[in-house]
């Protein structure tokens, strides 16, 4: 089931084997069942207009400590004059402070917090290129970490905060990187494969996991973290991506067209046992553990439109969550496990809920005003 047309936010691209800057954007669109990044080539006529979809908040991702949500948000979106930017804003869990950390004219996007909340790292496409950069969580300390032409985006800190894993396509494709934390020893650790996405470390930062589109179908790979041990975990012709690690570093959940249709399953990454978690006549997808490990959030279409589910990890006990004519998307879990944070569109906006666990004491966390500037 392809769902064209969403657009989640836009960043920097590139042309020439990645050697340099375009002027044209490049999108994060939803398509067959989950958000990819796609080149200016692939995008052709699959993007309509943002008039149903403004203004927008998307991915939340919770702080540490628990205390606080970032996220990115178009807020002064124009679309006569196509003034489409991003900007960082962060949020008290409670939906009090809401903070806009960067106010630049270019798009700053994809927020990750350090693993001791006191720095979050980002894309940013000031200056004309697509760079990482870092800041302190309130907005000061701004740092910029790459300084390449090509496209870099941050994809997490390892669990010990000392380095960042990122994609760049400064080789041609959007290969696998990391570096140290403040920018130094760049390392390539995964080439040759086609564009890898969605990279995240094993909890005991020993691995990272990955998906990785070689000759347009996507696999599920682990690398060591040295660089060394590639290795295809799904080996499937069809497509298997999103790796998410559970909280014991023993299972990995990914979501596979395997059966034909997008479905979340389980791999124990110890014996190779695969556990289909859920099978639905439409597409589920973007799965995210709970704390404990116990559980599962996904997002699923099977009542014709995106909700928030969970699921035991085994599959059993699925649950909705949400239930609205618009979209819900993007679920993250607090570290408490008390509460999911997510993206929805309800109406002609766009804005960050969050639920409790068990689905009851929904409440919308953003919206459009009182918004203060850190101003650093």
């Amino acid at each position: 089931m392809v769902l064209a047309g969403l657009l989640l936010t836009l960043v920097a691209g590139a042309c020439g084997g990645g050697t340099r800057p375009l002027s044209t954007l490049v999108f994060i669109a939803r398509h067959n069942g989950d958000y990819e990044i796609h080149l200016p080539k692939t995008t052709a006529g699959r993007l309509s207009s943002l008039q149903s979809v403004l203004p927008w908040d998307a991915s939340p991702v919770w702080s540490p400590d628990g205390k606080k949500i970032a996220f990115y948000s178009d807020r002064t979106f124009n679309l006569p004059d196509r003034d489409d930017n991003v900007d960082i804003y962060v949020t008290n869990a409670d939906g009090s402070g809401l903070t806009r950390l960067t106010d630049d004219p270019r798009p700053d996007a994809f927020p990750v917090w350090s693993p001791d909340g006191k720095r979050i790292a980002f894309y940013s496409q000031r200056g004309g290129d697509g760079n990482i950069y870092v800041m302190n969580w309130d907005g000061s300390g701004l740092t910029r970490l790459t300084n390449d032409a090509a496209l870099d985006i941050p994809y997490g800190w390892s669990p010990d905060g000392g380095f960042v894993t990122f994609g760049s396509n400064r080789g041609g494709d959007i290969d696998l990187y990391v570096m140290r934390a403040d920018g130094s020893d760049v390392r390539r650790l995964a080439h040759g494969i086609g564009d890898s996405f969605h990279a995240v470390w094993s909890p005991d930062g020993s691995r990272i996991a990955f998906e990785a589109n070689k000759e347009g179908n996507s696999d599920v790979y682990f690398v060591n973290a040295d660089g060394s041990d590639l290795v295809n975990m799904s080996v499937h012709p069809l497509r298997d991506a999103l790796p998410v690690w559970s909280p014991d570093g023993v299972h990995v959940a990914f979501v596979s067209e395997r059966s034909g249709n997008p479905e979340i399953y389980v791999m124990d990454t110890v014996y190779s046992f695969l556990t289909g978690v859920t099978n639905s006549p439409r597409e589920d997808t973007l799965p995210a553990w709970s704390p404990d490990g116990t559980r599962i959030a996904f997002v699923s279409s099977r009542d014709l439109n995106p909700e928030i589910y969970v699921a035991n990890a085994d599959g059993t006990g699925q649950t909705r969550l949400t239930n609205d004519p618009g979209w819900d998307i993007a679920p993250a879990w607090s570290p408490d496990g008390s509460r999911i944070a997510f993206a929805s569109f309800r109406g002609d906006r766009r804005d960050v809920y969050l639920v409790n666990a068990d689905g009851s004491g929904l409440v919308r966390l953003t919206n459009d005003v009182n918004v203060a500037w850190a101003g650093r």
